[in-house]
């Protein structure tokens, strides 16, 4: 069984400028993908999709592969993450059967858990593995603003229920996917097909968009080491 590890890298980041490419506690950020993906051992080609020729050149540095930069009409701001990835697959100079996308800004990825997840989907019957973690307070207790601005329960019939008899709800951890390549090429998104989860700590999903954001998770990563 061939696998190969795609990290997406646009260069085009809005909200934190080259945000790939900036330094993360001593390295650029993309940097901890993709030695996470090599140290793992699960895959047999670890790929950096870019348009960038600057984060193909680090890419490069840390022992990626880049074959090519992605063509423009994959690049833009709204382009979707499945065609990129299929256009990758279509172009590898050897057929993989499994591909798992790491994604550049994901600092807290371990080896190890990347080789666990490919691991638990290569011995299932399923199509794709995700990523996730458990909201920290029961998203049936949501509240939500009425047109008048006032609070309401979105869900009134949960007010009064107590948060340990509510269903755990997760969300996507924003560290990576994988799953079976033909499956891949067929769904838009992973959850539309036979997804598995691999839950990792909150602590280690943390959503980098801004510069608060980047500053706590870099904090934290230090914290980690020490």
């Amino acid at each position: 069984m061939r696998s190969v590890a795609i990290i997406p890298a646009r260069g085009g980041s809005k909200r934190i400028p080259r945000k790939n490419i900036r330094n993360f506690a001593g390295k650029p950020m993309i940097a901890w993908s993709i030695e996470a993906a090599l140290a793992s051992g699960a895959f047999d080609d670890v790929i950096v999709s870019t348009d960038d020729e600057e984060i193909a050149e680090i890419a490069r540095l840390y022992g990626a592969s880049v074959p090519s930069l992605r063509p423009v009409h994959l690049s833009g701001d709204s382009s979707p993450l499945m065609p990129v990835l299929c256009h990758h697959l279509e172009n590898l100079s050897s057929p993989a059967d499994f591909v798992c996308c790491v994604y550049a800004t994901a600092p807290f990825v371990t080896p190890l858990s990347l080789a666990a997840a490919m691991h638990k989907l290569s011995e299932s019957d399923a199509e794709f593995i995700l990523a996730v973690t458990p909201f920290d307070y029961p998203v049936q207790r949501s509240l939500r603003l009425t047109p008048e601005k006032l609070l309401r329960f979105a869900e009134p019939k949960n007010a009064l229920k107590r948060s340990q008899d509510l269903e755990q709800h997760f969300h996507d951890a924003g560290q990576f996917f994988a799953g079976r390549s033909l499956s891949l090429m067929q769904h838009t998104a992973v959850v539309f097909g036979i997804c598995l989860p691999f839950i990792v700590s909150r602590e280690g999903a943390v959503d980098i968009d801004t510069e608060e954001d980047w500053r706590f998770a870099e904090k934290l990563h230090l914290a980690r080491r020490l």
